[in-house]
């Protein structure tokens, strides 16, 4: 019985961190938005991923942490809200084909059922990568969301790519 639970206690712990296309997002800085005397303040933390399949674009993404014991522990459902802003940081190459509104991050925002996506499109006319943030939930997602655009310019001797030739049909 005792075995039983710590795998059903690992699971739960497990699975209430962050589902990733990639490795962690790296944790730029934390700030505390609600004090808490006796347990973990409440924060809004930065953290930047790189595209997965883009190389010389980053995202960037703020998100809210929950305080309080039920935060720390990870049993708190996390607010929906987030903001993103994502930069061409160096010269753009597109790994592969990729399809409208593909994920590229995933992090989950409760223990089961609430989950903050990433994902990535292309304005084929403008030759502009387009990022949206959004997060869904079982019942009732939300409609909060954010949105950022990067245009692919040249960089240095590297010529930009065209966003268009890489989307499938």
């Amino acid at each position: 019985m005792l075995k039983s639970l710590s795998i059903l206690l690992l699971v739960l712990f497990g699975f209430s961190g962050a589902v990733l296309a990639q490795d962690d997002p790296e944790l730029i800085f934390k700030k505390n938005t609600v004090f808490h005397l006796l347990s973990p303040d409440a924060k809004l933390a930065t953290y930047v991923i790189d595209d997965p399949q883009i190389t010389g674009v980053a995202c960037y993404f703020t998100v809210p942490e929950q305080g309080g014991w039920s935060g720390w522990a990870g049993f708190a459902e996390q607010r929906s809200e987030t903001s993103l802003a994502c930069r061409q940081v160096g010269p753009v190459t597109i790994g592969a084909k990729f399809d409208q509104g593909e994920a590229i991050y995933e992090q989950r925002r409760s223990l089961f059922f609430k989950t903050m996506h990433i994902v990535r499109g292309c304005d084929p006319k403008r030759n502009v990568l387009v990022y949206l943030s959004y997060t869904d939930k079982l019942v009732d997602g939300s409609p909060q969301n954010s949105t950022s655009t990067v245009p692919i310019m040249p960089w240095g001797n590297s010529p930009a790519p065209n966003c268009a030739e890489f989307l499938n049909p």
